[in-house]
């Protein structure tokens, strides 16, 4: 289940949400409005080589001790 990143057009509110099918209606958690947009996310697919060949956005680099997505080194995401 991907999380899609959301931006309402009445309220401007940017959110994410967890959704189950991609033609799935989310309402803003601000406003309650169903006029909203899909984002385009920046994402990056890591393949568990030991080269720094995909060093890059989103790659810790040596020195780093995290992604683009925390600070902590710590995240489900890139770990």
């Amino acid at each position: 289940m991907p999380i899609y990143e959301y931006k309402c057009a009445n309220c401007d509110e940017e959110f994410e949400a967890l959704v189950f099918r991609s033609d799935e209606t989310v309402p803003c958690p601000k406003c309650e409005g169903k006029n909203i947009k899909r984002l385009m996310s920046a994402c990056r697919h890591t393949t568990g080589g030991s080269s720094d060949a995909g060093a890059g956005y989103g790659a810790p680099s040596s020195g780093s001790s995290g992604c683009a997505g925390c600070s902590s080194g710590n995240c489900s995401t890139c770990h």
